[in-house]
């Protein structure tokens, strides 16, 4: 049995070891609701999948015109006989209802370090944040010394932004990028902790400067979302 949740997934649960991120394109805010409503429907009138599923949640980006997929496995095998015997019914069903999707790709992770958050376990997220940077090249070591060098500059913040709930960073299996899944209470909280001094979101201190001048940092995007859509096994 598939059930709706409206729950935001636990990001740092122990037996999701395989966490997966992916994006798809639809065009515009009506096409947004309108997936998200197909793959609804098209999971729930399913049996769940899998036993090593253990949550799959979409979220409407605030571009108006993507949709960002998180599915939690207890690892890349389950998946893998997963997609080998349920997904392409549902793509099919998917693209059937909504036609012209552009999938852009999963993103295989595991989760490294996650913020502690204990004063504020009990709120709920009013808009996650994805902040995707990539390096120059596959290198696991730097992807976890860059992430411990972002705690350290958190540790260090004189002045921390309101509004930030918790932060989970992921590092890719492939060893070339980084991605962080911010809860933030509201999109204005966000958007006003990017507009103070400084940076980005961070004082401007030397901590926050060697964060943002890694060697061999590529590129770096930040997205927000509204979590849509929460599917596990009832």
């Amino acid at each position: 049995m598939t059930r709706r949740t409206d729950a935001h997934p636990e990001l740092d649960r122990p037996d999701v070891l395989a966490p997966f991120f992916s994006t798809w394109r639809v065009g515009t805010p009506a096409r947004q609701r309108l997936t998200v409503d197909a793959i609804a429907r098209t999971w729930e009138r399913r049996p769940w999948p899998a036993e090593g599923l253990r949550g799959y949640h979409v979220y409407t980006g605030h571009d108006g015109s993507t949709l960002l997929h998180h599915s939690q496995w207890t690892s890349e095998q389950a998946y893998e006989a997963f997609a080998r015997t349920h997904r392409q019914e549902r793509v099919d069903e998917i693209d059937t209802a909504v036609p012209g999707i552009e999938r852009l790709g999963l993103g295989r992770y595991r989760r490294y370090r996650s913020t502690a958050g204990e004063d504020r376990a009990a709120a709920v997220p009013g808009c996650v944040v994805i902040v995707g940077v990539e390096f120059d090249g596959p290198d696991p070591g730097r992807q976890r010394a860059w992430v411990d060098a972002v705690f350290e500059a958190l540790e260090s913040e004189p002045a921390p932004h309101p509004g930030g709930i918790r932060a989970h960073f992921h590092l890719s299996t492939d060893g070339t990028r980084v991605l962080n899944y911010a809860e933030w209470e509201s999109a204005q909280a966000h958007r006003d902790a990017l507009a103070a001094p400084g940076d980005g979101v961070g004082s401007p201190t030397a901590q926050w400067t060697r964060v943002q001048n890694w060697p061999g940092l590529k590129s770096s995007t930040v997205d927000r979302y509204d979590h849509a859509l929460g599917l596990v096994p009832g």
